[in-house]
Order: C-alpha cells, then structure tokens, then sequence
C-alpha cells in the first residue's frame, strides 16, 4: 500500500481540484490511500469523497498550538509520499515536520515555501497562464500516472438528507443558483432578477437559491417555484443538490467549481477573474459555459444578458 499525504488546507474552490486530483489518481494508480490536511470548514465535503480515506484538521484559528497538536497526529505514521497542494509558508513548514520518504511541491510555491521540498512538479505547457486544476494534474506523474482527469468524483451518501424542497412541479429538475461568493468583487448582484426571467418563462421551473451566507428574497417569488436556502446549504448536502439540480448558475466559486467537477451542466458569472485560468473545466465541455462581464466588472452585467445566453446554452440540450 503506498501512503500519501496531500496537504491542501483551503479554500472550497482549490479542494474541488484537488478531490479531482485524487480521484484520477485513485482511477490510475492501483494500492493507493489518500490522507488529506484540511481546514476545519471544508473538512466535510473532503470526508465525504471516496477517494480520500483519512482526513486530518488544519485549524486555522488553533495558532502554534493547534499547529503542534496537527503534527503530533501526522508524525504517528510514516508517509510514501507528501504533496503539498496549497504552496505556501505554513504548510510548507508542515510538509517539513512529517515523516515522508519524498515531498513535492508546487513550481509556482510562495513564500519561501519551496525550500521544504526534495522536489517540484514543473508547471503546464502553458505555464502560470494555465488552468488552476491543470497545475495540480501535475502530480499525477510523479506516482507513474496521467496528467489528466480519470474516474468520476464520488460523494458518499448521507442517509438522512432530504431534498423534497428542490422538487419542481412533476417531478422536473430545479435550476440551482448560488448567489453569493467568498469575495465580493466576484459576486453578482442580478440573481432576483435572472430569477424572475426564468419562473416568468416557465411555471413549472423550479428556482433554488443555495449558498453558505444568507441572501433575502424578499417573498418576491411563489413557494411552489422557489426555495432559498441560502446561509443553511451545508458542505455535506452540497453534492445532492448539485446532483439533483438541471442546471447550476453560479459566481466564480467552489459550487461552481463543484458542478464542473461533477459533470452537471453550469454557468459560471465572471466578473474580474479570468474563466481561461478559474473557469469551469474543461473549458470544451458543452455543459460548461461561462458569462464574463463587461471589462470584467460584474456591475455592467446585466440580468438579460445572462438571461439571453443562459437560453442558447439550453437550447444545445433541447
């Protein structure tokens, strides 16, 4: 059995890459278990992924004791392998203190976080100008394997979940939206607008506003055609959801990211990030479409414009 240890602490968008990461390793490389450092807020979603076997908690609020207590707990084994996915100081110092024959890093690390490794994986072709979930594929050779995606993204089931708020009239497939983003510049303010395009279109549509911070709705829409769950949308339902949803319609963010990963046909807003490096991958990938605001501000972009190519991209499924 090899032993590897990905260090890959935040934020939810970067796990996802990193969970892809896994599962292709787990598809191509036979005898593998996965243990993965992760902050507590994002521990859930990696628990639930079968391609990881053990997780342990980075507490980002624990200081140097919390620090201590982590490596204490990963110093009682010895690992084949260490990969630090995050590059940065602290768990490049963390990548230091555990027993491992070999530790790998990102060529791009920072903060002086490189001197930890005995070695780096080189970046893509197209260098740092290349998709975020391409770089960490590159340590998909250092165990023999492709850098490339293999195997599906699995989640396992939680048997009390339930849904039924997500059900549209005869059983049809919600839209899911998530409104909300971890920075603001990335958060689109037209979602009650995009919403009543789309109950107006179709009263039969399901709308579900889902998000880990609360967005009001004002009542403005019928029970029967919408639910927000918005700032009670847990990491451990987030698979489910996504899974049940007919269409994701998300800002630059790990739901977004999530939906990709999971082939659930998405759309992503952009505003000033670049979808060619943070985009929903791959990029060719029909169900994959993006909308980027005018000279990148998401305050030119309007609801009926998102609205307008929201309609050509569905109608490639018609």
């Amino acid at each position: 059995m090899t032993e590897i240890l990905i260090i890959k602490p935040s934020s939810l968008g970067d796990i996802v890459h990193g969970l892809q990461v896994a599962a292709s390793l787990k598809a191509q490389v036979r005898h593998l278990r996965i243990s993965w450092v992760v902050r507590e807020i994002f521990a859930p979603i990696v628990r639930a992924c079968t391609a990881v076997d053990e997780v342990f908690i980075f507490e980002r609020g624990g200081g140097a004791k919390g620090f201590l207590r982590l490596t204490r707990e990963l110093r009682r084994r010895r690992y084949d392998w260490v990969f630090d996915f995050q590059g940065l100081l602290r768990t490049g110092l963390l990548t230091s203190r555990v027993h491992a024959d070999r530790k790998v890093g990102r060529s791009d690390a920072r903060e002086f976080s490189g001197v930890f490794y005995t070695e780096r994986v080189p970046l893509p072709e197209q260098g740092r100008r290349s998709h975020a979930l391409e770089i960490l594929l590159q340590f998909c050779p250092v165990l023999g394997a492709k850098p490339e995606l293999a195997g599906e993204l699995e989640f396992r089931e939680v048997e009390s979940l339930r849904l039924s708020f997500a059900d549209a009239r005869g059983g049809g497939r919600p839209i899911v939206m998530f409104v909300d983003s971890r920075r603001a510049e990335k958060c689109w303010g037209g979602f009650k607008q995009l919403t009543e395009l789309v109950l107006r279109e179709d009263r039969n549509r399901k709308v579900v506003w889902a998000g880990s911070s609360y967005v009001h709705d004002r009542n403005a829409f019928p029970p029967a055609q919408f639910a927000n769950v918005t700032g009670n949308t847990s990491l451990v339902s987030l698979p489910a959801l996504i899974r049940r949803a007919d269409w994701v319609i998300a800002n630059d963010s790990g739901p977004m990211h999530l939906a990709a990963a999971m082939g659930v046909r998405v759309m992503g807003v952009f505003g000033p990030t670049d979808p060619r490096l943070f985009g929903p991958y791959p990029s060719n990938r029909p169900g994959n479409v993006v909308v980027q605001a005018p000279l990148g501000d998401l305050k030119l972009l309007s609801a009926k414009d998102v609205y307008t190519r929201f309609q050509r991209a569905r109608a490639r499924f018609a």
